[in-house]
């Protein structure tokens, strides 16, 4: 009698199999970099754009799926508390002040992981991501400034295997995170840690290259910009300057579809499935926003604690109107001109809403256009595209029709 083969998992079958160089999710892919590893045979379960399960997901990282009678968790997903926080020291050339640099670099210091995935840039573009394994504090640093490009983090999969690394802290944004949550129990790892950021309107490299020239005075000196709390966006240029460009005054109607299509269908802006997440927009301006969802993403918080002041979150203003006056002038590309948008970004900074409130704000503003933008172009997707947190954040507002 011959025995039964042994049942291995389906990339395990496929060592001899050449990466599929498909995107079984089309336009939407966001080129997270699952497909360009043997865990390809993953896909179709593990895409964000091909099989939404936050809420399976959030159970088996979280032990429990959002309160659905909880608007606080319909923003912000599980979690067990907030903060707003800051580096005492501030890392020099960070984005922020190297909060998540400094967690990773304590982990690795302190043997909790021996590797972490992050994302460098190649010698040739400050903006072309490169996902690397790094194993020194150098290493890490090397990756500080968000790549606000698509990035296949997920490529060096198979490096881990091959590496032999049993704990590992990855860093990545939401639709990364999803495909990593999936296929988790399949890498062979004793210890898994997931530091998140929160995510929104990714981009080509060439995509990128547009909106810099369409939007700054100087697209070829900017080390790296952020949309901030206060309505502008923020370019921080190589000589020390920072470049101020009021949110309303953005060419909307040049850059509808620079976005990437993941982006523009994406409802994990918060990195729901990550155990912390650091980010900006629920904190006051000048502090990063932290959200604690388990216990693990606390244990990872209190390594760096003596190294970070920190004060409650807050909340003040009422988002609504703006949001509700913002979705026409999004979907019709109105752009206003430079005194009037100036001048609109100084009311809403003074009256507008302000840390909680303005990241229910940019959520809203982002979910209503993405709901928009899959019931016009994937209307077979919708229904069980969308979760269930999403469609009761988007039911708040009148849409237009299709």
């Amino acid at each position: 009698m011959t025995p039964a083969a042994p049942d291995f998992p389906k990339h395990k079958k496929a060592r001899a199999l050449k990466p599929s160089s498909r995107r079984p999710a089309k336009e939407l892919c966001s080129e997270c970099g699952l497909c360009d590893t043997y865990y390809v045979h993953y896909v179709k379960e593990a895409c964000a754009f091909l099989n939404q399960q936050i809420p399976e997901l959030e159970a088996q990282t979280h032990g429990r799926s959002r309160d659905l009678d909880s608007p606080d968790d319909w923003y912000f997903g599980v979690h067990q508390e907030m903060m707003a926080a800051r580096k005492q020291d501030p890392i020099p050339g960070a984005q922020w002040t190297g909060i998540v640099s400094a967690i990773a670099i304590e982990m690795l210091n302190r043997g909790l992981v021996e590797g972490v995935v992050c994302v460098q840039n190649t010698e040739a573009d400050r903006f072309q991501p490169k996902p690397v394994i790094a194993r020194t504090p150098e290493d890490i640093l090397a990756a500080r400034v968000n790549k606000p490009t698509l990035s296949p983090n997920l490529s060096v999969l198979e490096q881990i295997e091959q590496s032999g690394l049993k704990r590992l802290l990855v860093i990545g944004v939401g639709c990364q995170i999803q495909a990593l949550r999936s296929v988790e129990k399949d890498l062979g790892l004793e210890k898994l840690y997931v530091l998140g950021t929160p995510c929104v309107d990714n981009v080509t490299r060439a995509g990128l290259q547009k909106f810099l020239e369409t939007t700054s005075r100087s697209p070829d000196t900017v080390v790296h910009y952020e949309f901030m709390q206060d309505f502008r966006v923020h370019f921080k240029h190589s000589d020390g300057s920072t470049e101020l460009v009021p949110f309303f005054g953005l060419k909307t109607n040049q850059l509808k579809d620079v976005f990437a299509p993941s982006c523009m269908s994406c409802f994990d802006y918060v990195n729901s499935l990550a155990d912390l997440v650091v980010g900006y927009m629920g904190a006051p301006f000048g502090w990063q926003w932290i959200v604690v969802r388990n216990p693990q993403g606390r244990k990872m918080l209190d390594l760096v604690l003596d190294q970070i002041e920190t004060q409650p979150v807050m909340s003040e203003g009422d988002r609504r109107q703006a949001v509700q006056q913002s979705i026409p002038a999004y979907d019709q590309g109105v752009t206003l001109p430079m005194w009037a948008a100036k001048l609109m970004g100084v009311v809403i900074e003074r009256i507008g809403p302000k840390g909680l409130e303005y990241a229910r704000f940019s959520i809203d503003s982002h979910f209503t256009r993405n709901y928009l933008y899959t019931r016009r172009n994937h209307p077979e997707k919708l229904e069980a595209h969308v979760p269930e947190f999403a469609k009761r954040i988007v039911s708040q507002y009148k849409l237009p029709e299709v």
